[in-house]
């Protein structure tokens, strides 16, 4: 039997109104998991956070209970106790200089490596030194710590610089195996274009290849940064001279002295803190404008 105009209507009608209602029946959930795992992400974030603050305004005999409380008595006095007990000045320049150097020169160094790579990943020696910086990763630093000490001793690196070329060496097996990777995305026509131009290996990386390497520069920039500044276990067995102590290393100290004073301590975190999140500030809306360079390029 055939069906007539208006029930074809009256069925594509119904099912025109179905699909908006099971649209609206999957919508809902995707959301609700979704902004479920995002409050769950940032209280992560939030609680301990929260916690360093309010611990951080408390006077000693306000640490009881749970810690959660707010204070009832703000000690502003706790910062002025912790740039002076940790000498904050100098030991954040010691840090500063550190974390600058290493990514400076990470950039520098570890992108270069990983275009000669991956651009010859064809040859033998080179997919070794690949295969060889990648495993790496797989060796803990404690195995080799002791031995880096003494040679870092005897050369007479066991100092700021010392500690700089560490950070560049050992961040060399996970930047190579992620600069490689962003590097074979790019198009080899460019390169031969250049070259076609008369331009030299050296003038093809740094005019073409490093300009688009912004987003994978911004990303291992990012990651050494945080490394370098946070970083307690290799200036603890690298530098000799107190003078050189980054801020890691006087918290330690000053949280062992003062084991009862834990605004003071706390205080010092924050201070600590404030820097790497005006870096993450700027370097995040920099990661976002090289990835849009990239993908126009």
């Amino acid at each position: 039997m055939s069906t007539s105009a208006s029930e074809t209507g009256t069925l594509v009608g119904r099912g025109s109104e179905r699909r908006p209602r099971r649209q609206r029946r999957n919508g809902p959930g995707v959301n609700w998991w979704l902004t479920a795992l995002l409050i769950v992400l940032a209280l992560t974030i939030a609680i301990p956070l929260y916690f360093a603050v309010v611990t951080a305004l408390k006077t000693t005999d306000q640490l009881g209970g749970t810690g959660f409380g707010l204070p009832t008595d703000v000690r502003w006095a706790n910062f002025a106790d912790a740039w002076r007990l940790t000498d904050f000045p100098r030991t954040a320049l010691n840090s500063a200089l550190i974390t600058v150097g290493a990514v400076v020169l990470t950039l520098l160094t570890n992108s270069m490596v990983a275009y000669a790579i991956a651009r010859n990943m064809n040859r033998r020696l080179f997919k070794g030194l690949y295969f060889y910086f990648v495993s790496a990763l797989f060796v803990p630093f404690p195995i080799i710590m002791l031995p880096v000490a003494k040679e870092t001793a005897i050369l007479q690196l066991d100092n700021r610089v010392g500690l700089i070329l560490l950070y560049v060496v050992y961040g060399l097996a996970f930047n190579i195996f992620i600069f490689t990777a962003y590097i074979n995305s790019i198009p080899r026509a460019l390169e031969e274009a250049a070259a076609i131009d008369g331009a030299s290996t050296w003038a093809i990386f740094w005019r073409v290849i490093f300009p688009l390497l912004a987003p994978m520069n911004a990303t291992v920039g990012i990651l050494t940064c945080l490394w370098a500044w946070n970083d307690f276990l290799l200036p603890l067995v690298i530098l000799s001279d107190p003078g050189s102590a980054t801020l890691p290393l006087v918290q330690y100290v000053f949280q062992s002295q003062f084991q009862t004073n834990y605004p003071a301590a706390f205080a010092s975190y924050l201070m600590a803190m404030a820097p790497l999140l005006i870096v993450y500030v700027f370097a995040q809306r920099w990661v976002i404008s090289g990835v849009t360079r990239g993908a126009v390029k």
